[in-house]
């Protein structure tokens, strides 16, 4: 048990410092995240050492056992892939300048608009996609109107953080926790809904208070005449992200496993871009194809195939087991939501969701819904406390320096504790008023 335990807890040290001090791997015109390569190595040495089991291993890989990481990346890939091609052929900037474009110089309703929108765009496609989507905009838009940009910036991180709890596809953290304790979409939605609703209003007044007396301030009227970049792209893709949504919800009824359905839909759009391209033969068109095709996450394959064997070697060393034993002295909703939390900022929201997930499973005999979505909860708002919590924290950061915005890491920690706490517990009590009245 020691030993396991000493070589995942170096892996994520290493990989949290590779995040803060060594982000990009540059040779030459090449560059490569570096986060995942220390649980990459990790991986490999449990597996060397035999502290992890190779067969036990891979059979947990392809179990057909509810989700395992192979469909789960597929289902989270394919949604990306759905969401960026969206995005390169204009339709979030173009939602978002309509939206902005509407305020009429008043950066308080400019501020209600784009939390309504984050809010909103979040909940069908996923809070990555969003927060690396608007914050360029939002810099561009906010220097323009000569505003400060912050309270933009951090109330659409904040919306899209809290957001992504209404379906399971918001975040890939739901994905996993949820579907490794065989909970389907509609089962997960009609628990979630209200927690996701009571944290967003939550915060919604927090933020409004924080920043009222920025937003007083008039700024400088936009006018623009926002446009798709490719209206038939974006009607086709539109139709094709409503279709997976309602399919998704029948998906236990209908006997189809969630990530065909965002695979084959994938395969589809795919299709359909690479045919309507070859006809129109214009390089605009294959630009917008080509951009998405490289801007999808594929990093994140070898980082939670890594993270599944660490957590996975925990669980065979008993250290799973351990700490649902610990967790399960106090009540769920407050044991397991603040404690998922904690460890979204130590180790990370993903490899979190996955100790987790093993340890639930590992201390009771059925999951323990109250723990689970308890687990969700932090998996999702653990993000605000601290720029580790989540990878899309680490990026969002990173933008901003790049756009020029100043947020040092401890600013980012006294927004996010003085929301994040109260979202969290609304969340929490929501949770709990959801298994007392609607579960």
């Amino acid at each position: 048990m020691v030993a396991a335990l000493i070589i995942v807890l170096v892996s994520v040290v290493i990989m949290i410092a590779c995040i803060l001090f060594f982000p990009k791997l540059c040779i030459g015109k090449f560059q490569m995240d570096t986060f995942f390569l220390a649980p990459l190595l990790g991986a490999i040495l449990l597996l060397s050492l035999g502290l992890a089991n190779p067969s036990t291993t891979l059979d947990a890989f392809i179990s057909d056992k509810g989700m395992n990481p192979l469909k789960i990346l597929a289902l989270f890939l394919s949604m990306s892939f759905l969401s960026i091609v969206l995005d390169e052929a204009g339709l979030f900037r173009f939602l978002a300048e309509k939206s902005l474009s509407r305020s009429k110089g008043s950066q308080k309703k400019m501020f209600v608009l784009l939390y309504l929108l984050t809010s909103i765009l979040t909940v069908f496609t996923s809070n990555d996609v969003i927060i690396l989507t608007f914050t360029p905009f939002l810099i561009y838009f906010c220097k323009r109107a000569k505003i400060d940009p912050l309270p933009f910036l951090i109330e659409e991180f904040i919306a899209a953080n809290t957001f992504s709890m209404v379906f399971l596809i918001g975040n890939p953290t739901n994905i996993y926790l949820a579907s490794n304790s065989g909970v389907d979409f509609i089962s997960y939605f009609q628990v979630m809904w209200l927690p996701s609703i009571m944290a967003g209003l939550i915060a919604f007044a927090i933020l409004y208070l924080l920043f009222r007396r920025k937003l007083s301030t008039p700024m400088s009227a936009e006018k623009s005449s926002p446009v798709l970049e490719d209206p038939l792209l974006v009607y086709f893709g539109t139709a094709i992200l409503a279709i997976v949504v309602v399919l998704l919800a029948v998906s236990s009824y209908i006997g189809f496993e969630m990530y065909l359905i965002c695979v084959l839909a994938a395969a589809i759009y795919l299709a359909f871009a690479l045919v309507y391209c070859a006809l129109k033969k214009e390089g605009k068109r294959w630009l917008i194809l080509t951009a998405s095709l490289k801007r999808v996450p594929y990093t994140l394959i070898p980082f939670l195939l890594s993270m599944f064997v660490l957590v996975e070697a925990l669980y065979e060393n008993g250290v799973s087991f351990e700490l649902a034993k610990m967790l399960s002295g106090a009540t769920p909703y407050v044991s397991y939501l603040g404690s998922s939390l904690l460890f979204c900022n130590l180790i990370n929201n993903i490899p979190m969701s996955v100790l987790f997930s093993s340890s639930i499973a590992s201390f009771f005999e059925t999951p323990s819904l109250p723990a689970l979505y308890s687990s969700i909860i932090g998996s999702n708002i653990g993000a605000f406390l601290t720029p580790l919590g989540a990878l899309a924290g680490i990026m969002w950061m990173g933008l901003l320096k790049k756009g020029e915005v100043k947020l040092s890491f401890l600013g980012f920690m006294k927004y996010g504790f003085l929301v994040g706490i109260p979202t969290a517990a609304a969340a929490g009590l929501g949770l709990y008023l959801s298994f007392l009245f609607l579960a």
